[in-house]
């Protein structure tokens, strides 16, 4: 199998101010693609080439599980943002789906900047629907991701390795994740995931 990224839903200055043009050079040019570089490099020649990106992940392990994986998460993460997104889903649906399962929506927006702003280290913070159909917020560690486990089907992601806000925000995480919630989560995509989650 041909493992390819998806070129960046948006241009690049597209979600300036709150993420710069310069943020999604490096991030994607080099970081994106770099994981790919080593994906490839990784199983070349061996069974695991032959598998989708999703099987790798969930039965892969040590790098090549990690190039996988942060393949996979870049890509889902680009899809999670989108201009002029942030607030609210639009969605009634969905919207009552966030209330029933949060209380609202200001409490979700706290629980998921909670998650993404005490993730130690380097990771990410998701929206994802559980076994029971209920929304949730989790957080992973690294290149871990929730389909490794198949109970939840992720939604949303908020990446806060550094390299996703360092050249914008330096040491101050709190601000970027604030600015992708208020700003930028693009809860159509949201809606795309939960509706064929929940057909599944």
């Amino acid at each position: 199998m041909k493992f390819e990224i998806p070129p960046l839903p948006y241009a690049k200055d597209a979600l300036e101010p709150h993420i710069s043009a310069r943020t999604l050079e490096f991030h994607y040019e080099k970081h994106h693609k770099g994981y790919l570089d080593k994906l490839r490099k990784a199983i070349e020649d061996k069974p695991e080439a032959e598998k989708s990106l999703e099987e790798i992940i969930r039965t892969s392990e040590g790098s090549t599980f990690n190039f996988a994986a942060q393949v996979w998460n870049h890509s889902f993460y680009w899809k999670s943002l989108r201009p002029g997104g942030g607030g609210a889903p639009t969605d009634g649906e969905l919207a009552r789906a966030v209330e029933s399962s949060f209380g609202s929506y200001d409490d979700f927006a706290k629980r998921l900047a909670e998650a993404a702003k005490g993730e130690f280290g380097s990771g990410w913070a998701w929206l994802v629907m559980d076994g029971q159909g209920r929304l949730r917020v989790t957080s992973s560690s690294d290149a871990e991701n929730p389909i490794q486990s198949g109970r939840q089907v992720p939604l949303l992601t908020v990446d806060v390795w550094e390299h996703a806000y360092y050249l914008d925000y330096q040491n101050e995480r709190g601000k970027y994740v604030q600015g992708v919630i208020d700003h930028l989560l693009n809860w159509d995509f949201a809606l795309e995931n939960w509706k064929k989650a929940r057909k599944a």
